[in-house]
C-alpha cells in the first residue's frame, strides 16, 4: 500500500511512518519542517530496508500542486500536519488558525478529487471546558469566549471535523476522524508548551519542575506506539468510515503527580514549583481541568486497547531525553 503521511517529521507523523515501514508500506510524507525536525526521520532515509519505500517532500500543504501530485499517488492519507502545542498557538494564532483550517479544506478537496481513504487527526481540545469523565464522543462542546485565543485551536479544529463530516456525507468520501488525548513517547519536544518532555528535561538537569496553575488538574497519557496502533486499524476498518473517535489512555494523573513520578523515575534532586497561569502564559490562557477519555467506540469498532502504562512511557521517554542531552553535550 502507498500511504501519504502529511506531517510526517512530526513526533506522532514519523513514529507512523515507521510502523508503516516496517509493515511493507511505502511511504511518502510531506512537510514543512517547521514544528518537525530532520532528526525525527534521518533513520528511514539512511536504512537500507527502507530507501526506497520512503520519500520525503519538504513543502506546506497549502501547495495545492504539490499536494494533487501526492495525493494522486497514494491510496490512503493521514492527515497528521497541523500547528501543534498551547505556546505556539498563542505565539502564532493567524498562522495556527490558517493551517488547521485551511490546510485540511485542501487536504480534503485532494482527496475527494482521487477518491482516496483519509483519517484527520484531532484533538480531545474540541471537547473545551468539561469537567466530566469521561468524554465521549457525543458530548457537547463548551468554549471559553472568542476574546480567550487559547480556544482558537479547539474551534479550528472542531471546523476541521466539521468539514471532514460534511465531505463524507455530501461527497461519499471515506473520511474518519481521530480525536488524540496528550500522545507522549520518543521524539516529542517540550518547546512548545508539550508538558511530559519539558518536566522529564527539567528533572534530568535538577531544576525545578514547573508545573503551572495549582497543578490540580487531571490528564491521561498514551504511548505514541499504542496511539500509531490505532491510527492504523482505523484506516483498516470501513465501519470507522465517516465516524469520531477518541484515542486515549485511561490512567488518569494530576499534573503534580506527574511531576513527582518524573522526579522519582530519574533520581532527581528536583523539586515541584508551582507557576500562576498568568505567569506561564501572557495571556488568552485558560485550561481543562480535567481531561480523559471514554475509548468504548473505538474499543468496539477496531478492538483497540492501550497496552503500555504511565511508568513504562515515561521510562521511554525519559530515557529517550536523556540520550539527546548527552549528544548535545558531547557536541559542545
Amino acid at each position: 500500500m502507498k500511504v501519504l503521511i502529511t506531517g510526517g517529521a512530526g513526533f506522532i507523523g514519523s513514529h507512523l511512518a515507521e510502523a508503516c515501514l516496517k509493515k511493507g508500506d511505502e511511504v511518502y510524507i510531506i512537510d514543512d519542517f517547521s514544528t518537525g525536525s530532520p532528526d525525527n526521520i534521518r533513520f528511514f532515509q539512511e536504512d537500507e530496508r527502507f530507501r526506497d519505500r520512503f520519500f520525503v517532500t519538504e513543502d506546506t500543504i497549502l501547495n495545492q500542486d504539490t499536494l494533487l501530485e501526492l495525493t494522486g499517488i497514494c491510496d490512503v492519507v493521514f492527515h497528521l500536519a497541523a500547528a501543534v502545542g498551547v505556546r505556539y498557538i498563542l505565539e502564532n494564532p493567524l498562522d495556527a488558525i490558517r493551517i488547521n483550517i485551511q490546510g485540511t479544506e485542501k487536504v480534503l478537496e485532494m482527496c475527494s478529487k482521487f477518491k482516496k481513504k483519509v483519517l484527520i487527526a484531532s484533538s480531545s481540545e474540541v471537547y473545551g471546558k468539561h469537567l466530566h469523565a469521561p468524554l465521549i464522543e457525543t458530548d457537547n462542546i463548551i468554549y471559553g469566549p472568542s476574546s480567550k485565543f487559547r480556544w482558537s485551536y479547539a474551534a479550528s479544529k472542531l471546523m476541521d471535523e466539521f468539514t471532514a463530516l460534511a465531505y463524507y456525507r455530501t461527497k461519499g468520501l471515506k473520511v474518519i476522524i481521530a480525536r488524540l488525548f496528550n500522545t507522549i513517547g520518543p521524539r516529542q519536544t517540550g518547546a512548545y508548551g508539550m508538558v511530559v518532555p519539558r518536566l522529564a528535561e527539567q528533572a534530568l538537569k535538577n531544576e525545578d519542575l514547573t508545573v503551572y496553575g495549582d497543578g490540580t488538574q487531571t490528564r491521561t497519557f498514551t504511548d505514541v506506539s499504542d496511539v500509531v496502533r490505532a491510527l492504523i486499524a482505523l484506516t483498516e476498518s470501513e465501519a470507522a468510515v465517516g465516524e469520531v473517535f477518541n484515542v486515549g489512555g485511561t490512567q488518569e494523573i494530576t499534573i503534580s503527580e506527574l511531576a513527582e513520578k518524573i522526579i522519582k523515575a530519574t533520581g532527581s534532586s528536583s523539586s515541584v514549583k508551582l507557576i500562576p497561569y498568568n505567569e506561564a502564559y501572557e495571556k488568552d490562557f485558560e485550561d481543562m481541568q480535567r481531561r480523559v477519555p471514554g475509548i468504548e467506540k473505538i474499543r468496539q469498532t477496531v478492538g483497540f486497547e492501550p497496552e503500555t502504562d504511565l511508568d513504562s512511557i515515561l521510562r521511554r521517554v525519559i530515557d529517550f531525553m536523556a540520550e539527546k542531552m548527552d549528544c548535545v553535550r558531547i557536541e559542545k
